[in-house]
């Protein structure tokens, strides 16, 4: 009798510790979730932007047509991307697209004084700023699960109930590009 009751505490205990690690498991999805929704939400704010800012530049600048063309199909291209590495992508090409525009506005002093322009981009670099904050927070949460489902014994629960790794959120040009050190050259 004694030895059936220690067997069905064992069971009770391993069934307590397979519970935990299961909601464990789903509180750091539920957090990678929740991250990049937030980035979603700051995606979009830019990708709203974006019309705005290019409705302003074309009262200035009205022969600079394949500049708005490339913002408007780099915005396009980022609203409708569907995976993580491919809203990455995108949203380099938005991001390149917009360097372009921005250094346009350079050659037309009136546009670079114009209240409704400086008040977008200031609008443009905040949202920025609040996308690299929400990029990091998201890639710490994929972090956090992606060894949650990697640790043993996490791992023989993360399988069979279909935990799967997540890609992170990374810089369009890539870690690589991010580890080259730049090249100044003073010749």
């Amino acid at each position: 009798m004694e030895f059936l009751l220690v067997i069905i505490g064992i069971i009770v205990v391993l069934a307590f510790i397979i519970i935990g690690i299961y909601n464990r498991l789903v509180a750091l999805r539920q957090t990678c979730n929740q991250a990049w929704s937030d980035i979603e939400v700051q995606l979009k704010q830019r990708q709203d932007l974006v019309p705005q800012l290019v409705n302003t530049v074309k009262g200035y600048a009205k022969h600079e047509k394949e500049t708005f063309n490339e913002v408007i199909a780099a915005r396009n291209a980022a609203v409708s991307a569907g995976s993580v590495q491919g809203q990455a992508a995108a949203e380099g090409m938005l991001q390149q697209a917009l360097g372009k525009l921005f250094a346009l506005a350079e050659a037309y002093p009136d546009l670079k004084a114009n209240e409704n322009f400086l008040q977008l981009q200031d609008q443009l670099s905040d949202v920025e700023n609040k996308i690299a904050a929400s990029r990091r927070f998201y890639n710490n949460a994929v972090s956090e699960y992606n060894t949650g489902i990697e640790q043993f014994p996490a791992v023989l629960i993360a399988g069979p109930f279909n935990f799967v790794a997540r890609e992170f959120f990374e810089a369009p040009e890539g870690r690589t590009a991010l580890q080259t050190p730049v090249e100044v050259d003073f010749s």
